[in-house]
């Protein structure tokens, strides 16, 4: 396994974000050589927030009158700095209020109502989360007949998980805490405020609907809906948490290694997830799932999933829901798997991206029932929750072959349900993927 060499003081990294806000102008991505970079910042007069990594990439905070074009105008010209930009705000598609997935919560009702407890791979879990219909479409149940259930570790690029969820529990390996600057596996209940947390953590998957926002119905009892206030609940709150569940569906047997760039409201610093890919590369992943999109390109997260390429990493990205033809990153870097969303009729789902340039494939993204934090279950919708099924289905081909490289695993998921152009290949099918490994 590589090792990383990450250090980020924490007293520096508390100061300097209690002295500044977390977005904005101040800070950027610096790459320099490891022992010039406390030169450059006495130079141009710049504090560091985290040391560089083991590919010299670290992030640097301005406080003085400079706009940002002239810090990176200064940065640029200094002949010890190999590239600086400009750190940028990155949101989780469904970390909108105002998203609408056109998701209704009698949906939800319904599959909470029908609800009864099977045993999936050694854990209790909803008969409505195992046996959902985007199970059924994507073949998950013929693939498992032939106990191809899913192998080595996906990184999980978001805010965190719930590390006691009960289905997921047995499926984590430690990850870091890039907001907070923790390492091992970091807890999306850090983003609740005490009272919040303590309802939702004592309460058990029930039969009663909450619409958290619109595209995530979380189902709970009835005593914790009673007394559940939404708007104390982040908009984002139980993003990872419920990625993870789709990962861990589609492959069961697959290491889940959750790396937390994302606040509960959905915010980031694409800092921190330029520092999250290196992280997962460097510590054993093989998959990294990404289920976030920004509009303007970054060379430093090219970059970034340029070295995971390298590795042999299948990196994996949501194509954004405004429901047009465009182009955001990662999803349209060549080296990523670009999913869109589909509906429980392989049509594109209205609020799913789209474009020869952006899809390589799409998934099911609507009405999908996952995890969610305090034993819970939830009814989600987004492109966010397409890309998880792909990236799973990247475990499963691990599993059939050690040395999958990213080449071949676009080849095997090219698969697929054929659709329409702007959708790629079409709709996942995980048989299809994986019966050339498995038929000979």
């Amino acid at each position: 396994m590589r090792q990383n060499n990450l250090i980020r003081p924490l007293w520096l990294v508390f100061l300097l974000t209690s002295l500044f806000p977390a977005f904005g102008q101040n800070r950027f991505i610096l790459r320099a050589p490891d022992a010039l970079v406390p030169g450059i910042i006495v130079r141009h007069n710049l504090g560091m927030v985290c040391t560089p990594n083991q590919e010299g990439v670290s992030c640097v905070l301005n406080s003085d009158t400079r706009t940002p074009d002239q810090v990176v105008s200064e940065l640029s010209s200094d002949p010890d700095v190999q590239h600086a930009e400009q750190d940028s705000h990155v949101s989780v598609p469904e970390g909108s209020r105002t998203f609408n997935a056109n998701q209704q919560s009698t949906t939800a009702a319904s599959a909470a109502a029908a609800n009864t407890a099977v045993t999936y791979f050694g854990t209790p879990a909803w008969n409505s989360y195992v046996n959902q219909t985007a199970a059924a479409l994507t073949h998950l149940p013929a693939v498992q007949q032939y106990l191809v259930t899913g192998k080595g570790i996906v990184a999980v690029i978001d805010t965190g998980v719930d590390p006691q969820q009960p289905v997921l529990q047995g499926s984590l390996v430690p990850g870091y805490d890039f907001v907070n600057g923790v390492a091992g596996i970091p807890s999306e209940w850090n983003d609740l405020d005490p009272a919040t947390a303590a309802i939702l953590n004592r309460a058990t998957a029930g039969d009663t609907v909450i619409q958290l926002n619109q595209s995530t119905a979380a189902i709970l009892d009835q005593s914790t809906a009673a007394i559940l206030d939404i708007t104390h609940v982040p908009a984002a709150f139980g993003h990872g948490t419920m990625i993870a569940g789709i990962i861990h569906l589609a492959a069961p047997t697959a290491m889940i290694m959750p790396l937390k760039a994302f606040r509960g409201d959905g915010t980031a610093n694409l800092s921190d997830i330029v520092q999250a890919v290196y992280f997962a590369v460097d510590n054993g992943a093989q998959v990294i799932n990404m289920s976030f999109s920004l509009t303007s390109n970054s060379l430093e997260l090219m970059k970034a999933l340029n070295y995971a390429t390298a590795h042999n990493v299948i990196c994996v990205g949501a194509v954004g829901n405004d429901g047009i033809e465009t182009i955001v990153y990662p999803a349209a870097f060549h080296n990523v798997i670009g999913v869109a969303s589909t509906d429980s009729q392989d049509s594109r789902s209205t609020f799913s991206n789209y474009g020869e340039a952006l899809a390589h494939l799409a998934a099911p993204g609507e009405g999908i029932i996952t995890t969610y934090p305090g034993g819970n279950y939830a009814m989600v919708s987004g492109t966010s929750f397409s890309a998880p099924f792909v990236a799973a289905a990247a475990a499963l081909l691990i599993q059939v072959d050690l040395d999958m490289n990213p080449t071949e695993a676009l080849q095997a998921l090219s698969n697929a349900k054929k659709l329409t152009p702007e959708l790629g290949f079409g709709r996942l099918d995980l048989f299809q993927a994986v019966r050339p490994y498995i038929s000979h």
